[in-house]
């Protein structure tokens, strides 16, 4: 629940949705991505019942690929699988650094902000990460459970205050008002390119995969918590965006403070300064908690793909101390920093960051959704038994899940606004193609000789 923490990714996230979409956009944009994904999620859950370990998505692809394509498909899942979770924990440090920058700029109205100073407070917030995934990992789960009632509570006390003293808008408003911002050719355009807001945030819930080989009988329980920890925080978080739509004023203003992020021009129209500070502070130990769980299920994830020998280095990455994949977070924490340099150059750093999480996740989703749905079909007796099956609604859901995420990944190299120019352009693209180009050569260069495929690695340690 910490980790995935969508009402708060909501509040801190929601620009492009509201340039490209309006207070109405962000809201059915989220109602049809909390749905469509949700087939996603729930044939993620099967699947990490049928094969609970920590390399998610490559494993499961191993597992159901047709075996002439079994080792390509395998190794390809599993760079962008590593890519996706790679980016997707650099927004969450960057969150958090520029939104400090942001606080200060605040409460002190004569600093002049800089981007290099915002990237170098997403360093200091990726030091903290390191610091405490190397070091205090064995105390972490028990200051979760602190921070889930931190979680419920900033939740409760961040829609009372909003409910309550800030100016509101009228539910036409909210749920007909659409805008496009973006300049778009249409509003169905500009809607689909909005849509982005609400796939990242309900992003992560897979993360407890990734755990599954630290987890005790992770066949019940891995699906279990990555379902209900989807529907718990999705069903939270509409109730949390209702009450955040219906506290803007004036999109259009809440898109031009000073702060560059709308969800403080909301809380200052709430409280004043001080206030917004302490809903700010807590807000910010909430992401930071979930950066440090995102950057332990990422680094696993890197780790359990390099044990394969899927990656470059793989003996370094792989390396494990005192049950720690040490050099898995500190690579993880290396690419965060330099993901983060993007903003130096771009204004629009954090919207490239977010669409090159989306896009590599969705086509591991594709993949392996895929080829599940390919084994389902074609040699359902050749399933692994599941303890959480979707029984005879499988083909629905797997066909419904690869049919969403195909849909979202033609969307999300999209920029936030039109016309372009270099410093407005999705820089997605780009990266994604370059990590595409070098998983290929790596594959034919070394990952076809040496890189087989978790399945058939077991198949073959059984046999020994």
């Amino acid at each position: 629940m910490v980790l995935t923490a969508v009402w708060e990714y909501l509040m801190m996230a929601n620009t492009q949705g509201l340039i490209d979409g309006g207070l109405a956009g962000v809201f059915w944009a989220y109602i049809w991505t909390f749905f469509g994904f949700g087939f996603v999620e729930l044939s993620l859950a099967e699947m990490a019942s049928m094969a609970p370990i920590s390399g998610g998505q490559y494993h499961w692809v191993s597992e159901f690929a047709p075996p002439k394509y079994q080792q390509f498909l395998s190794y390809f899942t599993g760079w962008m699988s590593t890519l996706s979770w790679q980016a997707g924990n650099a927004s969450g440090s960057f969150l958090t650094g520029t939104i400090i920058q942001a606080l200060v700029g605040l409460n002190h109205p004569e600093y002049d902000p800089k981007p290099y100073q915002g990237t170098l407070l997403v360093f200091a917030m990726v030091l903290i990460v390191y610091i405490v995934n190397m070091w205090g990992a064995q105390i972490w789960p028990t200051i979760q459970n602190g921070l889930f009632v931190l979680h419920v509570l900033g939740f409760l006390v961040t829609i009372i205050v909003l409910w309550v003293m800030a100016p509101h808008q009228s539910a036409k408003a909210v749920f007909t008002q659409f805008t496009n911002s973006g300049g778009w050719s249409s509003m169905g355009v500009s809607l689909m390119v909005g849509q982005i807001t609400s796939i990242y945030s309900l992003l992560g819930s897979d993360a407890t995969a990734h755990m599954a080989e630290e987890v005790r009988d992770a066949g019940r329980y891995v699906p279990i918590s990555l379902f209900w920890s989807y529907v718990g925080n999705g069903v939270v978080a509409i109730i949390f965006l209702i009450t955040y739509l219906f506290s803007i004023a004036s999109v259009e203003d809440a898109l031009n403070d000073p702060s560059g992020y709308p969800f403080l021009y909301v809380l200052k129209s709430a409280v004043p300064t001080s206030g917004v500070n302490a809903l700010t502070i807590i807000l910010l130990i909430l992401v930071i908690a979930a950066n440090i769980s995102f950057n332990a299920s990422t680094a696993r994830q890197t780790f359990a793909f390099a044990r394969d020998k899927g990656l470059p280095f793989s003996k370094w990455i792989g390396k494990v101390d005192n049950e720690i994949p040490g050099n898995a977070i500190a690579l993880t924490c290396i690419i965060t920093a330099l993901l983060s340099l993007i903003n130096i150059g771009s204004d629009v750093a954090f919207n490239a960051i977010i669409s090159l999480q989306v896009v590599a996740i969705m086509i591991s989703y594709m993949v392996s959704v895929g080829c599940v749905l390919y084994r389902r079909v074609f040699y359902p007796e050749m399933l692994p038994t599941a303890r959480w099956s979707l029984g005879r609604w499988g083909v629905l859901v797997n066909s419904l899940g690869l049919a969403y995420v195909t849909f979202t990944f033609f969307w999300s190299f999209w920029p936030t606004t039109t016309p372009v120019d270099v410093a407005s352009f999705n820089w997605s693209v780009v990266m994604f193609v370059g990590v595409f180009i070098i998983c290929i050569v790596m594959y034919f260069v070394q990952g076809k000789k040496v890189y087989f495929g978790p399945v058939k690695q077991i198949r073959a340690a059984r046999l020994e």
